[in-house]
C-alpha cells in the first residue's frame, strides 16, 4: 500500500504535467473536494439500507473511483497548504479521543456535547 507521501507525489505529478496548478487555489480546490464527495453520496441517495447493501456488491469499482477522487483533492490541498496530513490526522484523532471517551460514548450516536 502506498503511503501518503507517495500518493501526494503522484497527484502533484499528474497536476503539474497538465499545468493545472495555476487553477488550484484553496477555494476552488476545496469546492472540488466537496463536489467529489457529493458524487460518493449519489451512489446511496434514495436507497434503503437493503438496496445499499445490494448496490455495493455490484458497484464497488465506481464507488472506489469516487473515493479516489476525494482522496486526490485531500492530498492536493494538504500539499498546497503545506499541511502534514499524517500529523494533522494523528492530532485530530487525539482530540476526538478526548471528546468521545470510550467509557461515555460507546454504543451511542450522541454528539460529544450531549452525552453527559
Amino acid at each position: 500500500m502506498s503511503n501518503i507521501k507517495e500518493l501526494t507525489e503522484k497527484v502533484k505529478k499528474f497536476r503539474d504535467e497538465r499545468d493545472w496548478k495555476q487553477f488550484h487555489n484553496p477555494k476552488d480546490s476545496s469546492l472540488s473536494l466537496v463536489l467529489e464527495a457529493s458524487e460518493v453520496m449519489e451512489h446511496f441517495q434514495w436507497k434503503s439500507p437493503e438496496e445499499v447493501d445490494e448496490y455495493i456488491k455490484t458497484n464497488k469499482d465506481e464507488i472506489g473511483a469516487e473515493l479516489a477522487d476525494v482522496l486526490y483533492w485531500i492530498l492536493l490541498i494538504s500539499n498546497d497548504l503545506d499541511i502534514n496530513l499524517s500529523e494533522a490526522f494523528d492530532k485530530k484523532m487525539k482530540i476526538n479521543a478526548e471528546k468521545y471517551p470510550v467509557e461515555k460514548v460507546k454504543g451511542s450516536h450522541k454528539k460529544y456535547n450531549n452525552y453527559e
